[in-house]
């Protein structure tokens, strides 16, 4: 069992840089896509504060199929370019979204839901899926947030055997 502690730092980019160098030791020397996901979604579920979901949706077979994750239970289908994670699938550009009842389509898994941000998974070109995170909070999240989950994505990339995901 590996020890994380949650911390509180003055700067968001400080929480990144602990965050992946605690998803590099977490996910660095295991080559299950499954085990690894899993962890990676219970320590953005420990260390960001003031979200009520985190977690993946996995590109098979032209749809988004609900993949590891921390919160209430969830969507299992999302269409391609619908709602927020189909959009960051199709266009493959992260969605920021401050208020998500203004988001058109927006597919309502937990009405407490008020934010999200949902970062594409690409792959030697490939869309893997989605990293999603939703937040009970009107614009919880910034471009700071982008730029450090967007790192995040960036170790998984580094890391993750993609190859046994489908």
């Amino acid at each position: 069992m590996k020890q994380i502690d949650k911390i509180a730092f003055e700067k968001k980019d400080q929480l990144y840089k602990y965050m992946n160098i605690k998803l590099t030791g977490l996910i660095g020397s295991e080559d299950d896509w499954l085990a690894n996901l899993s962890n990676a979604s219970a320590l953005l579920w420990l260390l960001i504060d003031e979200i009520n979901w985190a977690g993946f949706y996995l590109h098979k077979k032209d749809k988004l199929i609900l993949g590891p994750f921390q919160g209430k239970p969830a969507c299992v289908n999302i269409e391609i370019g619908k709602g927020v994670c189909g959009t960051a699938a199709a266009t493959r550009t992260t969605q920021l979204v401050k208020d998500v009842h203004a988001f058109p389509g927006h597919i309502a898994c937990d009405g407490a839901s008020k934010s999200e941000i949902v970062i594409p998974i690409i792959h030697n070109d490939e869309l893997i899926g989605v990293l999603d995170i939703d937040s009970p909070t009107l614009n919880r999240f910034d471009v700071e947030d982008q730029i450090g989950l967007e790192k995040f994505v960036t170790t998984l990339n580094k890391y993750m055997n993609w190859e046994d995901i489908n």
